[in-house]
């Protein structure tokens, strides 16, 4: 079946209809999320009926908390083609307004499940709420599928090393510079992917040009300056295809040549150790290995272009060690 991202209730078209079905936010399609959408293929294989991951954008917890949600740990683009590589068939996309929050569970049940996808089955992860005030819950929906004719299974949580798998324990070890528990939780490393744009030129000036990925949201669930393996996305070759080059990046808010402001976005600034080709326009996928430093604020662009020598020198140094 060819894979699908439908935006809104109104574009369900017919063959989209009659599936079964998975709700939640899903960021990072961490090995918690990777069970249930496991369990979602096999019912959707004995039925032969297509799977569909229901999502919202924003996420409910960022239309409620806005700037103080917690960071995405990927952009809405990474997380469907996350779920497309694990397996499901469709992708649902709600917006997360204020006419979605006010519906109670049970309207939620008849517009979205019944009138919308008419789901013949539902998979569910154990904490799942929805609805207005989170009043609708699996019992509600066991309610409404033995009226309506169609079945709801509730997963267990996924543990591992003694504690739940999710994306705020990922957030976690991120910030903790511990990437080794993040790709244990994550099942792959963690990575940042996106397109190469136009910046100031400010990183060739100072020795080291960088590729400037704009990453469109508020937080990161990183910041300060890492080593890190790059590889180009969508075929465009980069020193081989799929090859994994080293580098060494900066996650932040550039403080020495940026001047706060409301609003301001993080970027992600990388430059390839052994790489001097052009890299506008294409679309990177950015490993995180291991962390050198914070990010700093300089008094001079001098002695940021030191700092960055020495970032460069001690990326080197680390892959060196792990060679």
């Amino acid at each position: 079946m060819e894979r699908q991202l439908i935006r809104g209730l109104y574009n369900l078209q017919p063959q989209h209809r009659k599936c079964v079905a998975t709700i939640g936010s899903f960021d990072g399609v961490h090995r918690g999320h990777q069970a249930i959408i496991e369990r979602l293929r096999a019912c959707a294989q004995a039925l032969q009926l297509p799977s569909t991951g229901i999502i919202f954008e924003p996420q409910p917890h960022e239309y409620f908390a806005a700037e103080k949600a917690p960071a995405r740990l990927m952009r809405f683009k990474e997380k469907v083609l996350a779920l497309f590589d694990a397996g499901i068939d469709q992708v649902l996309c709600l917006q997360f307004n204020d006419s979605l929050r006010k519906l109670t569970g049970e309207e939620f049940i008849q517009r979205v499940l019944l009138n919308g996808l008419d789901i013949k089955h539902l998979v569910l992860g154990d904490d799942f709420r929805f609805g207005c005030d989170r009043s609708g819950d699996y019992q509600l929906l066991q309610q409404a599928g033995r009226a309506h004719g169609f079945s709801v299974e509730n997963t267990t949580t996924l543990e591992i090393a003694g504690a739940r798998v999710s994306s705020t324990r990922i957030r976690r070890a991120l910030q903790a510079g511990n990437f080794a528990l993040a790709q244990t939780l994550l099942g792959r490393p963690y990575c940042i992917s996106g397109r190469v744009s136009y910046g100031r030129a400010l990183g060739h000036k100072l020795g080291a040009p960088t590729a400037n990925v704009r990453l469109h949201r508020y937080r990161s669930p990183l910041v300060g300056v890492f080593t890190v393996l790059v590889r180009a996305l969508k075929g465009s070759r980069l020193g081989g295809d799929n090859a994994l080059l080293p580098g060494v990046a900066n996650v932040g808010f550039r403080p020495t040549v940026e001047a706060s402001r409301p609003g301001l976005q993080p970027l992600l600034e990388v430059h390839l150790l052994d790489f001097n080709g052009p890299l506008y326009g294409r679309e990177l996928s950015v490993q995180f290995c291991h962390k050198l430093r914070e990010e700093e604020k300089f008094a001079s662009l001098e002695m940021l272009e030191t700092k960055i020598a020495e970032d460069i020198a001690n990326a080197r140094h680390w892959f060196a060690s792990k060679a």
